[in-house]
């Protein structure tokens, strides 16, 4: 899949299209970056109405190609190195939504495939 990065895009528009392809993970964007197997603190997290370039570091426009075995930590690199912007991907379990930091070596089809299984 491919997900086009603009200074006018709603962080909603982004989380609604990555859902669509990876249903049992969202994408949350935070207003500071995390280190590898750390989370992300609730109190940075940014609102869904606010758009890339009010969050973004990096005013570059351009697509983000995602594939199925790329790493999640792959991926919140690929956002926070292209565009500046710190997202963390969360994996539903049940009826909650868990933080990957534990397991951002995994694949974004592994992540999807153990959130199916666990809801």
């Amino acid at each position: 899949m491919i997900i086009h990065i603009d200074d006018g895009r709603k962080l909603n528009d982004i989380k609604i299209e990555f859902s669509e392809k990876y249903s049992f993970l969202k994408i949350e964007f935070f207003k500071k970056a995390h280190a590898e197997g750390d989370g992300s603190p609730k109190s940075e997290l940014i609102e869904d109405d606010v758009t890339v370039g009010e969050i973004s570091s990096v005013h570059n426009d351009g697509d983000i190609v995602i594939i199925g075995e790329m790493k999640v930590a792959e991926l919140e690199e690929q956002f926070e190195s292209f565009y500046g912007i710190h997202i963390q991907i969360f994996r539903k379990s049940g009826k909650i939504w868990l933080e990957t930091s534990v397991t951002d070596q995994w694949s974004l089809n592994e992540q999807n495939s153990t959130g199916k299984e666990m809801s």
